[in-house]
């Protein structure tokens, strides 16, 4: 026979309910007695709380003593009701808690040859569902605390800390792990990750993410196998949707594929956009590399669609936008 689990909060409902039907038969009742409304409920919150204050008019009818004696009785047990339900309720809470983080911790101290992913933004939560696919044991890495309680919803070993923290990294069985991947949007923190991460394991694989470019070297001397940067992932599946002879109609239409593609970059933080530049585009007879250096960063171009109809693809960064043409560009959206 399954054992009933306890329902503290539905308890707590039950109880605030009951008192406050007895309040309110109550209140009537002294006011059928000939008591003003004040009166009548002053008397039955003193009561039911146990105030003892002393009674707000004199009782002397058989039945008005009765009256209150069921009131002490009934209010007495609807407040012992609510305080030991919110005991309980927060005992639990507490228990669990405190059982639940063991039960992480033991779990993670048995973790060999496993995954850590440092960051649970899109890019992470990617990886992890791959890895769960694969069979491969991994912790999840995060020190947001809502993403890290998403990540436990949903059943995986997580941990919550800064990743550029040592004794987090230790914490998380770097010296027992295969591999790592920090995939941070914020490659001072990643480069900075792989560093440590390097020290403390010398033989595990480390694999990085980089937002910018010019941080691959950075990665790659700070000790990471191998670095991935999401834009040029992104533009590259571009410019092979643009080889595609029906690369215009995908890029403009909203076909089955295209759908399927854009879902794909908005998990790693991208979109993609043909921009026509006309004759009062800013753009106009600018240089490609003076449009990406002027985003930031923010902007990849992949190709320009020509006017007369040939396709740059991988532009230089001399290349000249003229009237009519149309730049195909991957941009970063909201981070992740």
């Amino acid at each position: 026979m399954p054992i009933a689990r306890s329902r503290p909060k539905t308890n707590i409902l039950y109880a605030a309910a009951f008192v406050a039907g007895v309040m309110v038969v109550f209140t009537v009742g002294y006011r059928v007695a000939g008591w003003s409304w004040g009166d009548a409920l002053y008397m039955v919150v003193i009561t039911a709380f146990s105030v003892g204050f002393g009674e707000v008019r004199p009782i002397t009818e058989p039945w008005l003593r009765a009256w209150t004696m069921a009131l002490i009785v009934l209010g007495c047990t609807g407040i012992i009701f609510i305080t030991g339900t919110l005991v309980q309720w927060l005992t639990e809470a507490q228990i669990q808690r405190a059982m639940g983080g063991r039960r992480m911790e033991n779990e993670i101290e048995k973790l060999k040859n496993h995954a850590i992913i440092c960051g649970f933004g899109r890019i992470g939560r990617m990886i992890a569902s791959q890895l769960l696919e694969g069979g491969i044991p991994f912790l999840i890495l995060d020190q947001d605390a809502g993403r890290v309680a998403e990540a436990r919803e949903a059943g995986w070993l997580t941990l919550q800390g800064e990743a550029t923290d040592e004794s987090v990294l230790r914490a998380a069985g770097i010296g027992r792990a295969r591999v790592l991947a920090t995939v941070l949007p914020n490659d001072a923190a990643n480069v900075f990750i792989t560093l440590s991460a390097r020290n403390m394991n010398p033989s595990i694989q480390i694999i990085a993410r980089g937002e910018v470019p010019s941080t691959e070297r950075k990665l790659l001397q700070a000790g990471a196998n191998r670095v991935v940067l999401p834009a040029h992932i992104g533009a590259d599946r571009i410019a092979h949707l643009i080889l595609h002879p029906n690369a215009r109609e995908l890029l403009g239409n909203k076909t089955k594929s295209s759908i399927e593609f854009e879902h794909h970059l908005s998990e790693l933080g991208l979109d993609m956009e043909e921009i026509e530049i006309g004759p009062s585009s800013p753009w106009l007879h600018r240089r490609v590399g003076d449009v990406e250096k002027e985003a930031g960063g923010r902007l990849l171009t992949v190709a320009i669609l020509r006017k007369e109809g040939g396709t740059d693809l991988n532009p230089s960064p001399t290349a000249m936008l003229m009237p009519g043409d149309a730049l195909v560009v991957m941009k970063r959206g909201l981070r992740s």
